[in-house]
């Protein structure tokens, strides 16, 4: 058994008595090349999620559209029965197609069955969060997503979906949301050099919301990289653990899911929420922001 690692404290969901370890694992690298189909490794695979779970991570994000069923299928094999505080988090909204391009899947019998898709490969009769996926593959759009969150609404009536998640949304479209249905956590494109969402970050904070951000080392140019180069070179850290450890250092409502096939990454991955950036470096980080 892997000990108990600090994973950055907790964050406990609005509105219920939910609370999720701050470090978590995103599964989606967990199926095949271009996230499709099976890993080369399936040991390999479930030994990651094992180790995760052991090591004290309780917050697993996922997608029925990964590999597509491949991840969902794994967690169910290497992790079943769950553990009582393990919160698996799913999202809705997409579909792969034949070529593996990335689709909408927005319609109502789209959502429906994504939505049974997910209860039948991880074997829940519930599933405890689904994120409406909305928007491109970064950005968000400004459409209404009214109608298919009026699908996610009435599957959470039933007793399908205990609570509903946005993701690759806008503060607009947040607003559109909450006036339907209570919302727990917000999904979006968001790192040390991405930083369009800051005041959205404070406002969800400011809430009580939860902020998990994807892509930590996404949409970097090259002077952006060197600096956070340069950074972890003073803290004799890797580019993502400082990367991470930003994230958790920004704002306590930001949940990280960082997501990786190999141990050796996983165990690098936890030591991040162990690492303090002092404030001059935490200032250097900062400006990577506006730095072209």
């Amino acid at each position: 058994m892997i000990g108990q690692k600090d994973l950055a404290g907790s964050f406990t969901m609005p509105g219920n008595s939910m609370t999720l370890n701050r470090t978590g694992y995103g599964a989606m690298q967990l199926a095949g090349p271009g996230v499709w189909g099976p890993p080369q490794d399936v040991n390999t695979a479930i030994a990651v999620l094992r180790e995760a779970v052991e090591s004290g991570v309780n917050h697993i994000d996922t997608s029925d559209f990964y590999g597509p069923h491949v991840t969902n299928q794994l967690i169910k094999q290497a992790l079943y029965p769950y553990a009582k505080d393990l919160v698996i988090v799913t999202k809705v909204g997409a579909r792969r197609g034949p070529d593996k391009s990335w689709l909408h899947a927005l319609s109502r019998p789209e959502l429906v069955d994504a939505v049974h898709d997910n209860l039948r490969n991880l074997g829940l009769e519930r599933l405890e969060v689904v994120n409406l996926r909305v928007g491109g593959i970064t950005e968000p759009g400004q459409e209404s997503i009214e109608e298919p969150l009026t699908v996610l609404a009435e599957l959470k009536r039933q007793g399908l979906i205990r609570h509903i998640g946005l993701s690759n949304i806008t503060a607009k479209q947040l607003a559109e949301a909450q006036a339907m249905t209570d919302i727990v956590c917000v999904q979006n494109f968001y790192n040390v050099a991405q930083r369009n969402d800051d005041a959205f970050i404070d406002d969800l904070a400011a809430q009580g919301i939860a902020y998990v951000p994807f892509f930590p080392l996404g949409g970097f140019t090259p002077l952006q990289s060197s600096a956070l180069d340069a950074a972890a070179a003073a803290l004799e850290a890797t580019p993502m653990q400082v990367a991470l450890a930003w994230l958790l250092q920004r704002s306590s409502n930001i949940l990280l899911i960082p997501g990786t096939s190999s141990l050796a990454h996983l165990r690098e991955n936890l030591q991040s929420s162990t690492l303090q950036i002092p404030s001059e470096l935490i200032a250097d980080l900062d400006a990577i922001g506006g730095n072209a």
